[in-house]
């Protein structure tokens, strides 16, 4: 079965000592679209751990190797924002650790089990039963990505 590991360097890296990182923030929005001319813009500045960070205790950053989230917009090297005091619920997108690997899925909760659901077609769901060896290593809160 093909599942698509998270590499995790320092799973516990602990953000508690950030401080502020400020970088500049354009507060016009960009078009995506046709560009609006003439529009003055101001410059401002934003801390980049307050908005990705909720729970600093609880958050570890790790990286994307595979494919199986490819259709939810998560590549392979992107930078995931994992928080581990979130309740998983359905449709959450998880890191988690079976039997022995580490996979990110989205979450499908079911009466009797959990499935591990990937969001490529080429890969196939992962029934979680009382069997396996399951614990879910966080929820997953941003994806940064590198063009």
């Amino acid at each position: 079965m093909s599942i698509t590991k998270v590499h995790i360097s320092n799973i516990y890296k602990l953000i508690e000592d950030r401080k502020p990182t400020r970088v500049p923030l354009i507060e016009t929005k960009v078009q995506a679209g046709f560009p609006s001319p003439a529009e003055d813009f101001s410059e401002t500045s934003i801390d980049l751990n307050k908005e990705l960070i909720e729970h600093p205790l609880s958050t570890y950053f790790c990286r994307v190797n595979g494919d199986s989230m490819q259709d939810v917009g998560i590549y392979d090297g992107d930078l995931l924002v994992v928080d581990k005091s979130l309740t998983p619920i359905n449709g959450s997108i998880a890191v988690c650790y079976v039997d022995g690997e580490f996979t990110l899925k989205k979450i499908k909760i079911e009466k009797d089990c959990c499935w591990l659901i990937p969001a490529n077609q080429k890969y196939q769901p992962i029934k979680i039963t009382e069997e396996n060896n399951f614990k879910v290593w966080g929820i997953v809160k941003h994806a940064i990505k590198s063009f």
